[in-house]
């Protein structure tokens, strides 16, 4: 194989840099990376993470919201962020000169937010109806069920933005320590893609990081042991159609079968030529969107099968999803549709990764997650070693009854849970 196209280098205050030249580019994609996210809070603070990121767009010392917004919209660029449960993401993409402006404006950010109490008693009327909207977006909402039915009590079954308690809850105080804690040297990563000299970025990130505090590295609450299926929750909501999330526990981020398991999501529902997208719309017209979808954790995972249908339609809906489980657990993968699969899988890796901002966000949440970024090259070969017997045992570990959760929202009735966790079988 040869060398990993990507500069990962750690600086002396434990900040790590992690850089791609792409000389033909226009423009530069900038990201700053931090450990701190929905895992690392406790159950009396949940939501902080993104209650803080949110804040960081509000000002820092040197700069106000509109100062930071201008600095970089106003030469064309883009400033954003999200949360998720393992870290937070602030990203700015940028025309190519502006490199060291969306580098010095995403330090300030995270270095010197100013989290005035303004700014948290407005924000948190901002979340509060961020959450509202959820819960009145039916199709969101199931996957939060989901999440819940697999990992109660725990982190990981939690809403990111929190709930409207711990959010009201949750004071200045309380989120200027969290930054202190969380937002330090050793849990950030900046990561940079486009038209750009190493040599010169990695010295400006170390100016923009000079005196960052560095602190012990905080980790997180592991994954509690699976639950044995199945497991059936419903939430009865007038809606204009059912909304299904079913699925079970998948497997840790860096596993093995990790290729095995990404050709079995294509295979069965990531794109239109997928077997339920097949099989569920265009034979049977039950649905609009039917798909998978996988989550990756450090020590978890999940892989889930998505629906939303007219509430008649449900039980054949759920019956047709299982007997495709079951068919894909027990009869061979044909050789072409193998084939199509990891054409697909390599297609869309590599064109995803002719833009800066894409590219910058796929090795940082590799780096960030796992501390090492595998180069475009070497995962191809990986996946071409996967065969049809892989893909089958995947399945067949992950299939099975006793395993199977559901998360239903919509017009149904209380009788009706019975008959749906009855369907769940493989």
């Amino acid at each position: 194989m040869k060398k990993s196209p990507y500069h990962l280098t750690t600086l002396p205050n434990g900040v790590g840099v992690l850089l791609h030249p792409m000389p033909q580019a226009q423009s530069v994609a900038v990201g700053v990376w931090v450990r701190a996210g929905g895992r690392h809070e406790g159950p009396e603070r949940a939501g902080i993470s993104h209650f803080l990121e949110h804040l960081l767009f509000k000002g820092t010392r040197r700069r106000s919201c509109e100062q930071l917004k201008q600095q970089i919209e106003g030469v064309g660029g883009i400033l954003n962020g999200f949360t998720a449960e393992e870290f937070t993401c602030y990203m700015a993409k940028v025309p190519r000169r502006y490199a060291r402006r969306a580098i010095d404006v995403l330090a300030d950010m995270v270095r010197s937010p100013t989290l005035t109490a303004a700014d948290v008693a407005k924000e948190r009327e901002v979340i509060l109806e961020e959450i509202r909207m959820y819960e009145d977006a039916p199709a969101q909402l199931v996957h939060d069920l989901f999440s819940q039915l697999l990992w109660p009590d725990h982190p990981l079954g939690t809403l990111l933005s929190g709930t409207i308690d711990t959010v009201r809850r949750t004071s200045r105080a309380d989120l200027v320590a969290y930054w202190r804690q969380m937002y330090q040297a050793r849990h950030v990563l900046f990561t940079a893609v486009g038209a750009l000299e190493p040599d010169r970025v990695t010295q400006q990130i170390r100016e923009a990081c000079a005196g960052m505090r560095r602190l012990p590295v905080r980790g997180f609450v592991q994954a509690p042991r699976p639950r044995r299926g199945p497991q059936v929750r419903v939430w009865k909501k007038e809606t204009e159609q059912a909304h299904v999330c079913l699925g079970t526990y998948a497997i840790p981020r860096t596993h093995p079968d990790r290729f095995a398991l990404e050709l079995l999501h294509i295979i069965l529902g990531a794109n239109m030529s997928s077997r339920l997208f097949r099989e569920v719309r265009e034979k049977r017209g039950l649905v609009y969107e039917v798909g998978t979808q996988i989550k990756r954790f450090a020590d978890t995972g999940a892989f889930i099968i998505a629906a939303g249908c007219d509430a008649g339609k449900l039980t054949l809906t759920v019956q047709t999803i299982f007997r495709e489980l079951s068919r894909i657990r027990s009869a061979p993968i044909p050789r072409a549709e193998l084939r199509r699969a990891k054409d697909y899988y390599a297609g869309q890796l590599l064109m995803g990764l002719e833009d800066t901002m894409d590219h910058m966000l796929w090795i940082g949440e590799q780096a960030v997650t796992t501390g090492r970024v595998g180069y475009p090259e070497a995962l191809l070969a990986h996946l071409a070693k996967v065969t049809a017997r892989d893909i089958q045992r995947v399945a067949r570990h992950l299939f099975v009854t006793a395993k199977m959760h559901a998360a239903i929202v919509g017009p149904i009735a209380e009788p009706d849970v019975a008959r749906l966790t009855a369907l769940c079988r493989v």
